[in-house]
């Protein structure tokens, strides 16, 4: 690569040419056989006029989850870091020596963390309101998300993996169940237990305990076969688990949301002594039913750190979904989240005529955004309030999330913080880069291409470039 000498501003033009792109980064790509055209660059100091590094920076291209960043920025700015959403429970009917003749209403606000651990909770608090037995029906009011019913395998054909759960106004433990596989060399047996436990979900274990040494992909050789029969679900599991990989654990998504809510309701309420004599139905709780518990849940600023540090796609939609309810759209649609998006895009100045949303997690092939666009919410991040929010958010490198693994023997190793998305044909990073010299930068590189598996390398090797040789 030529050299290029640089005044005190520091600056590349703004569409910089193939051939100077840092040679690191050039090399990787060209090892790794993607062409620079399907790429997207932008660098620039956070108070810089302009970028010292764009190329292909006005493309719309495929954002995978860096698109969060817009999500949680847009929500942390009209929300507030300290918003809390709210789960509601009512009683209507008659209670009397700890029997309520009537039914228990559970209203959902559209909590992203709803744990099991927290659910329990709520169900605590109604138990201590001397309640104890529901001669009536669990009755749950989904209604401040309009959510289509759709495939859960409509995105990759793996309808059980729990990034493809669909939002839920009363969304509980993700909508999964955790398997902890233990393999048992005493009885040559594979032991699975299962957190939360619904009553109406039979586990049927056929898997066999293997001798090989490898463990690769465990998963890979392991089966799970679904079978409804009206609100109980059977799961079989079958195939070779191999003993040499030890413990793990398997996050599996199965049943239907109301389903999934009875299961882990009459788990957790046998738990407790109490007793439910009817079903489960959607609706809304009459006018003059009792309030018996309220759970806010974990403040914005906590869950946005979920969101970002570990990518997790559901929490996200269910933001974007939040951001459309909060802003006049009820019940929310994806639509509504889009709205809301836009219009506070546009009353920051940062208008993104290029800007698709589907769902605001980037689990989508339809989503797409500029290099620069995702930049320059970068910088209005920089300048903004909540600024310290959205950057503990970002996975830092070599230190903790979906970066923990990359970069650690670098100079750069702790010295950035950086959203990552990865899709099949796609891979980006976006964030914030400090220098050695003590100047802090905002990174965005794109991928779009077939080959987009193999660009970790690049992304890598701009991060360092942009922490060592920027601080020259």
């Amino acid at each position: 690569m030529r050299k290029v000498l640089f005044s005190c501003v520091c600056l590349w033009t703004l569409q910089a040419a193939a051939d100077e792109l840092p040679m690191p980064v050039a090399q990787a790509l060209k090892s790794a056989g993607i062409p620079v055209a399907a790429t997207a660059f932008w660098v620039r100091e956070v108070d810089a006029a302009t970028p010292r590094l764009a190329v292909n920076a006005r493309a719309a291209l495929n954002p995978a989850s860096t698109i969060k960043l817009v999500t949680t920025f847009a929500a942390l700015d009209l929300l507030g870091p300290a918003y809390v959403w709210k789960t509601e429970a009512f009683a209507s009917g008659t209670l009397h020596d700890d029997v309520l003749t009537g039914d228990l209403h559970l209203k959902g606000g559209g909590d992203p963390k709803l744990t099991y651990d927290q659910f329990a909770r709520l169900l605590r608090q109604i138990r201590t309101r001397g309640i104890r037995e529901i001669r009536g029906d669990l009755v749950l009011d989904r209604g401040a998300f309009a959510v289509s019913a759709a495939d859960p395998g409509r995105f990759d054909a793996q309808p059980m993996r729990p990034y493809n759960v669909a939002p839920d106004a009363l969304l509980v433990n993700f909508k999964a169940v955790t398997l902890q596989l233990i393999p048992d060399p005493a009885t040559k047996k594979l032991m699975v237990g299962m957190e939360p436990a619904p009553t109406n979900l039979d586990l049927v274990n056929q898997v066999t305990l293997g001798n090989g040494n490898g463990c690769g992909d465990w998963k890979e050789r392991l089966r799970a076969d679904v079978f409804s029969h009206g609100l109980t679900t059977r799961l079989v599991l079958t195939g070779v688990y191999p003993q040499s990989c030890g413990e793990q654990r398997w996050n599996i998504a199965v049943q239907e949301h109301p389903q999934f809510v009875l299961g882990v309701f009459l788990q957790l309420w046998a738990e407790l002594g109490g007793t439910l004599t009817g079903g489960v139905r959607e609706g809304v709780a009459p006018v003059d039913a009792r309030p018996i518990g309220v759970l806010p849940s974990p403040t914005l600023a906590e869950v946005v750190r979920d969101i970002n540090k570990f990518s997790n796609n559901v929490m996200a939609r269910q933001l974007f979904l939040t951001l459309g309810m909060e802003t006049g759209h009820r019940p929310s649609t994806a639509e509504g989240g889009d709205a809301a998006i836009r219009f506070w895009l546009d009353a920051r100045g940062l208008a993104m005529p290029e800007l698709v949303l589907e769902n605001g997690a980037g689990l989508s092939r339809r989503e797409r955004i500029s290099a620069e666009s995702l930049g320059r919410l970068l910088q209005a991040a920089w300048r903004s309030s909540v600024m310290p929010e959205l950057m503990a958010s970002l996975p830092v490198t070599a230190t903790d999330g979906t970066m923990k693994k990359r970069l650690k023997q670098n100079g750069v190793a702790g010295q950035a913080h950086i959203k990552t998305g990865s899709l099949e044909g796609v891979r980006s990073i976006a964030g914030y880069v400090l220098d050695k010299s003590g100047r802090r930068w905002i990174v965005v590189f794109f991928v779009n291409h077939a080959n987009a598996g193999a660009a970790q390398p690049a992304q890598d090797a701009l991060l360092q470039w942009v922490y060592e040789r920027n601080g020259a």
